[in-house]
C-alpha cells in the first residue's frame, strides 16, 4: 500500500472535500525494441559510410557538430 504524503481539504464555499496524496510507486520507464513482425527477432542497426560505401562498426562513430559544407568539428571524449 502507499504511503500517504498528506491529507487535508480543498474546499469551494461551504463545500469540503477531503484530499489524500500519495508518493509516487515507481521512477521506471519503458523500453521498447524494434522486432521483426515474421520471427519476434531483434532488430540491429547496420551504419554506412556514404563516402567508401562500406559498413562501418559502433567503435568506429564519433559525433560531430556540422561546421560548413562537408566540415565537422568532432566531440571528443
Amino acid at each position: 500500500m502507499p504511503a500517504i504524503v498528506w491529507k487535508g481539504y480543498v474546499s469551494f464555499g461551504l463545500v469540503a472535500f477531503p484530499v489524500r496524496l500519495f508518493a509516487a510507486g515507481r521512477a521506471e520507464s519503458i523500453h521498447f525494441h524494434m522486432l521483426h513482425r515474421k520471427d519476434l527477432s531483434r532488430l540491429k542497426e547496420v551504419w554506412y559510410c556514404a563516402k567508401e560505401n562500406k559498413r562501418i562498426e559502433k567503435s568506429e562513430i564519433v559525433k560531430g557538430y556540422e561546421a560548413g559544407k562537408d566540415e565537422y568539428i568532432v566531440c571528443r571524449r
